[in-house]
């Protein structure tokens, strides 16, 4: 089990808010329209910041990663200014697939109950 302190907790938190909202207010790329930051977690040593994501139309995944991945740089020294913090972990973007399992399970429930529903 891995042990996570009350800091990475709260790194991580503000590093997820601060993404979304310059996703929100101040990234103009299109392959971003539509992503929502779901979360992040941060290392014990502070260094890399895991930043998960998720978007509406799983067909864009990708554009969204490469669009994150390129804009990793700017969002990172952005994250320094607004967050005042002397060391700013390195960003990686990772799909957060628990939406497409939600999902998934609410459609085979779905399947379910019409199924009831025609006997």
């Amino acid at each position: 089990m891995k042990v996570v302190s009350l800091r990475q907790v709260r790194v991580g938190d503000l590093i997820a808010k601060s993404i979304a909202e310059l996703l929100q207010r101040k990234i103009k790329d299109p392959r971003l329209e539509g992503v929502t930051i779901t979360g992040a977690q941060v290392s014990m040593d502070m260094r890399v910041g895991q930043v998960f994501f998720c978007v509406l139309d799983r067909d864009r995944k990708e554009g969204a990663q490469a669009g994150l991945d390129s804009a990793a740089g700017y969002m990172r020294r952005e994250l320094g200014r607004m967050l005042r913090m002397k060391n700013v972990p390195s960003l990686r973007f990772s799909y957060d697939a628990s939406f497409d399992y939600g999902a998934r399970i609410d459609e085979l429930l779905e399947n379910i109950t019409d199924h009831t529903h025609d006997e």
